[in-house]
């Protein structure tokens, strides 16, 4: 199966969302009138995209459909994807783009993030990159158990240090070790908080502040954001945001959930640019962000004639 494939079926419970409110507003005749519009703003929201997304598509496509005096609503609709991939923000540098670069990735537990950071050792080794990894989640002995198991997997090395251990120290001791090694990209592995913990949220933030100060390569924070939590992923990463500054998103759990819209929504309203999707649990799931090939996905432009008409097969509540 491609990437796209596998994209446009792990968005099929997402798109199933939006094609039932796009159905209904076909349903209810081809006038662009008011109806239409706050319509279309209420389909949008009700797919998780965002209010404030949700608002500039529709003020944008009104723009669009009095400037190329566009017949009707299916006119307007089939440019929806177009403006959806625009909502996008884009980052002034890729994480991942082949220059050295410390990579420190952070969010709330069971977002899969240890996980994230093994699937993206074994690609950049892949690709001739030199890379160690970092366990910074000293609190849980199963994180550091499994960032082993990718590690081996990926033939890297990886510094951790005893369960309990000071966070911040690890992610110095790891920098040091890249330095001996030559090691052009560090990945470190945070330990889960909710965004709602003060102290917790400090003690993050002490580490970034560490890595910044004792790194000779470029920092960067990657929130790791589940997607089934929907509109709650939004208030995370807002709070992560305004303590760490991060400097983008990578969306996990596209294939299970209706919310996948969320993205749109966190990369819009936070100007934070997607920097890889996953769509299921093996390592070719993880792929790097491309705003028009999810929006055309999301949408269903690229979807066969029964997704669009809403005959996805049920499988199943969030």
């Amino acid at each position: 199966m491609s990437w796209t494939e596998r994209l446009s079926q792990g968005l099929s419970r997402s798109r199933r969302r939006l094609s039932e409110g796009i159905n209904v507003l076909f349903d209810r005749g081809p006038s662009l009138d008011e109806d239409f519009w706050d319509g279309l703003e209420e389909t949008l929201i009700t797919g998780d995209v965002g209010v404030r997304s949700a608002e500039t598509v529709v003020v944008n496509l009104r723009d669009e459909a009095r400037r190329k005096a566009l017949p009707d609503a299916r006119a307007v609709l089939d440019l929806l994807d177009e403006q959806i991939a625009g909502l996008f923000a884009t980052g002034d540098a890729d994480p991942f783009g082949g220059e050295p670069a410390c990579v420190l990735f952070v969010g709330i537990n069971g977002a899969g993030k240890t996980t994230t950071v093994g699937k993206l050792a074994k690609l950049a080794t892949g690709q001739g990159r030199r890379v160690l990894l970092g366990s910074a989640d000293t609190f849980r002995a199963a994180a550091i158990e499994q960032l082993d198991v990718w590690a081996r997997r990926a033939g890297v090395e990886v510094v951790e240090k005893e369960r309990g251990s000071d966070p911040a120290s690890v992610c110095y001791a790891t920098l040091d070790r890249a330095d001996e090694i030559g090691a052009d990209l560090v990945l470190i592995d945070t330990s889960g908080r909710l965004h709602t913990s003060a102290d917790l949220m400090r003690e993050l933030a002490k580490m970034v502040q560490v890595t910044r100060k004792r790194a000779t390569m470029p920092v960067y924070t990657l929130l790791v954001m589940d997607a089934t939590t929907g509109q709650n992923g939004l208030s995370q990463a807002r709070e992560f945001d305004r303590e760490l500054d991060l400097d983008g998103v990578i969306v996990t759990k596209l294939d299970g959930t209706a919310k996948g819209g969320i993205a749109v929504a966190v990369s819009h309203e936070l100007d934070l640019p997607i920097v890889y999707l996953g769509v299921g649990e093996s390592i070719d799931d993880l792929r790097p962000f491309d705003a028009h090939e999810f929006a055309s996905a999301l949408i269903g432009r690229d979807a066969t004639e029964s997704e669009r008409k809403g005959a996805l097969p049920d499988d199943g509540g969030e």
